[in-house]
Parts: structure tokens; C-alpha cells; sequence
């Protein structure tokens, strides 16, 4: 929890919070028999590379395609490989087999925020926070219980629990444009 309210604040302070993200380029060359499996252009023009061409991406470059969406055109293949804190991609041209790869690493700040987001962190990041969140609902919710149990001994604590609803709410409705 405390992790996610400290990238809470990373995020409403993105825009003050420098970055120097670093890219990195490489490339390869396909051996031909691997490269003449992408000739046939497929039918749909968002269909992943063949697995063999994929598996001799991966070993050349370190980078994966197999089983992302490929952009296929007439001269190349472009998959695109986004991650939590940075980017990636792949591109192959399809007459000579050569690979051209770039990754961008945007930093730990990136990386935390991202997974606060859950954004291109995958299944079980994607589960792991629905799991998350739902233990929090529930450690609320028992709380709430707690604070019922306890509250004729404490007279500020239902003038506080409202407040803690009522202040969002009203800047939420007065404050935000």
C-alpha cells in the first residue's frame, strides 16, 4: 500500500519530475531460410510473425515477438513490444531479412508508475492488482466495522469519517475543471 500511494504522488507530479530516457538500438540479419518466411504476406495485417522467424528474432536480438500483433506491409514487419517504464520494437524488412530493434528504458519512477497503472505489465500483474484492490475493499469495509464497534467510546470518529468523505467530494465537484 505504501507503494502504491508513493507512485500515487509520483503520478499527479509526472510533469515535474524529469525523465532521461535511454534508447537503445540494434539490429541483425535473419538467415535467409528464416527471412523467406515472411514472403507470403498473411491474410490478416495484424497477424504475428511466424514462430520460427520470432524464436530467431529473439536469439539475435533478446528482444520477443512471438505471439504480438505484427503491422505488415508491403516492405516490412513492425511489432511493436511495450513494457512497464519503457518501449520497445521490432522491425524486419521483409526482401533482405534485416532486423532493426530499439528499446527505451524511461527510468524506475516510469517502471513503478506503470505498474501502478497496470499499463503493458501483462496477465498476472493484470490479476495480481484486481486482487489487490479487492483486499483493500475489504480491509476498508472491516475497518469501517471496527470504527462502528468503537465509535461510543471515541465521539470524533463519525465527524471524522465524513469529512474524509466529504472533502473529496466537494473538491471533486467545486474544484476540478
Amino acid at each position: 500500500m505504501v507503494l502504491f500511494a508513493i507512485t500515487g504522488i509520483t503520478l499527479n507530479h509526472a510533469a515535474s519530475i524529469a525523465a532521461d530516457p535511454r534508447v537503445t538500438q540494434g539490429g541483425a540479419t535473419l538467415p535467409p531460410p528464416v527471412a523467406r518466411a515472411l514472403v507470403p504476406a498473411p491474410k490478416a495485417t495484424d497477424a504475428p510473425l511466424p514462430p520460427r522467424v520470432a524464436d530467431a528474432v529473439a536469439a539475435a536480438t533478446g528482444l520477443n515477438p512471438a505471439g504480438k500483433p505484427g503491422e505488415w506491409s508491403d516492405a516490412e514487419v513492425y511489432v511493436a513490444l511495450p513494457r512497464p517504464g519503457g518501449d520497445g520494437w521490432v522491425s524486419i524488412d521483409r526482401a533482405t531479412g534485416r532486423v532493426t530493434t530499439e528499446i527505451t528504458d524511461r527510468g524506475w519512477i516510469s517502471y513503478l508508475n506503470d505498474l501502478h497503472k497496470g499499463r503493458n505489465s501483462g496477465t498476472a500483474w493484470f490479476w495480481f492488482i484486481d486482487v489487490f484492490a479487492g483486499a483493500c475493499i475489504l480491509f476498508t469495509l472491516t475497518g469501517l466495522l471496527l470504527l462502528q464497534l468503537h465509535a461510543r467510546h471515541r465521539p470524533s470518529t463519525w465527524p471524522l469519517v465524513g469529512a474524509g468523505l466529504v472533502i473529496p467530494a466537494l473538491i471533486a465537484l467545486f474544484l476540478i475543471h
